[in-house]
């Protein structure tokens, strides 16, 4: 029989959640901030005290981790992996963790800032959770809950195989990444030293989730390029790309293809950034679609719609600068079936219903599917991440945390 100690992974998550972790767009260092790097230290103080030999930290903030397999079969190197750092969107900083036990469905007012209420009417998963225990931030941040519930399962998954040696299993990975929220989290991973052969990121929602699918992803930089004159005798001559910058975005779609009126598989185009002067300004997009002709239909469109608005300004001229960020991870995952098969499984023999979703995201196992370790996503119970409102069950984790257990035996059974 499976048990994970239930406290002892509240008190994981709770220690975890409390060390400020946030990532920085803005930075091209590695890790883009040293403090996640406080994080990833004591995970690997915590991994040698479980008796875990072969587990290491990086320059760059990566925990490395081997379990070494305990049956004679020949069993392929699996590997589970979340990541250490924090959103941007919501400060991470000083996080008050409270743990609410017996919840009782009412609206919960959080104490640093009264004006964030948690309700059933807004977050309906709730319901699910009346009677048992749920943890929140206090008001002024984040939980961090993405994706440091991940972090926690993982953890508490690894210490009752170590105390357990009597339980079977082929050699297990574990891989901590710095920087996934800034979609740098696969730019400096040894795969080499990593040596697994399949892997699953523990980064979802709803108890049950799998994800086998992600979006592909694209940035795009539209650079207009305006005539610059002196604005007291710029008559017939001036020629602001700022404005067209604002013509360009005032084009763009108002009931359809942006992320605030797409659901389900329709993909969008969404403007991050606006950056410029008269004479030369960037609009920066994010364009997601899970198809890649839905991608380049994306593409086309937008800078279709970008040429016509600059073509009515003679001199005026743009640049349309396409990026590739990552792909839909399924096309790697349906060639080996089995890697998402097991983890249901794996989610059935911890009691629960399999939730086979789509991701209108990214996971880095979109990255790690392409670098050649085939990586669904499995749910932690993480809810209203990147927010104030940020929570998740503790009966969740504790599912994940078992459903990673069952997982490492399924595949000693199947080899």
């Amino acid at each position: 029989m499976i048990y994970i100690y239930t406290q002892a992974l509240v008190d994981r998550f709770m220690q975890y959640v409390q060390i400020d972790t946030q990532s920085d767009p803005n930075s091209n260092e590695h890790p883009t901030t040293e403090k996640q790097k406080n994080l990833s230290s004591l995970l690997h103080q915590q991994l040698l005290s479980m008796g875990v030999k072969e587990a290491t930290v990086d320059e760059f903030g990566y925990v490395y981790a081997t379990i070494p397999s305990n049956t004679n079969k020949t069993v392929p190197v699996i590997c589970f992996c979340s990541h250490v750092d924090t959103a941007p969107d919501c400060s991470g900083t000083n996080v008050k963790p409270i743990l609410h036990t017996n919840y009782n469905g009412a609206p919960i007012v959080l104490p640093d800032d009264t004006t964030q209420v948690l309700t059933v009417s807004d977050s309906p998963y709730l319901k699910n959770h009346i009677g048992k225990s749920i943890i929140t931030a206090s008001g002024n941040t984040l939980l961090g809950a993405d994706d440091k519930s991940g972090v926690a399962v993982i953890m508490q998954a690894a210490a009752f195989l170590m105390e357990n040696p009597s339980y079977k299993h082929g050699d297990i990975k574990i891989l901590f990444t710095p920087d996934e929220e800034v979609g740098k989290g696969t730019a400096k991973v040894d795969m080499q030293k990593l040596g697994a052969e399949f892997g699953y990121t523990l980064d979802g929602g709803e108890a049950g989730s799998l994800e086998d699918e992600t979006f592909s992803a694209d940035g795009a930089q539209i650079i207009i390029h305006g005539v610059i004159a002196h604005p007291g005798y710029a008559k017939d001559t001036l020629i602001n790309a700022i404005k067209i910058a604002g013509e360009i975005l005032d084009v763009l779609p108002k009931n359809e293809w942006s992320p605030e009126t797409t659901e389900g598989r329709q993909g969008f185009v969404h403007p991050v950034a606006v950056n410029g002067i008269a004479e030369k300004t960037t609009i920066n997009f994010i364009v997601r679609d899970f198809t890649e002709e839905g991608l380049s239909a994306h593409h086309d469109r937008l800078k279709s719609l970008a040429e016509n608005i600059v073509a009515k300004y003679a001199g005026a001229s743009m640049e349309y600068i396409q990026q590739e960020q990552y792909r839909n991870m399924k096309k790697m995952l349906d060639t080996c079936p089995q890697v998402a098969s097991y983890a249901a499984q794996a989610i059935e023999r911890a009691g629960l219903t399999v939730k086979k979703e789509s991701i209108r995201g990214g996971t880095d196992g979109s990255r790690l599917s392409y670098m050649g370790l085939p990586c669904p996503n499995i749910f932690t119970g993480m809810q209203n991440i990147h927010s104030k409102l940020e929570w998740i069950g503790v009966e969740d984790m504790v599912k994940a945390s078992e459903t990673i257990v069952h997982l490492c035996g399924i595949w000693e059974e199947n080899s």
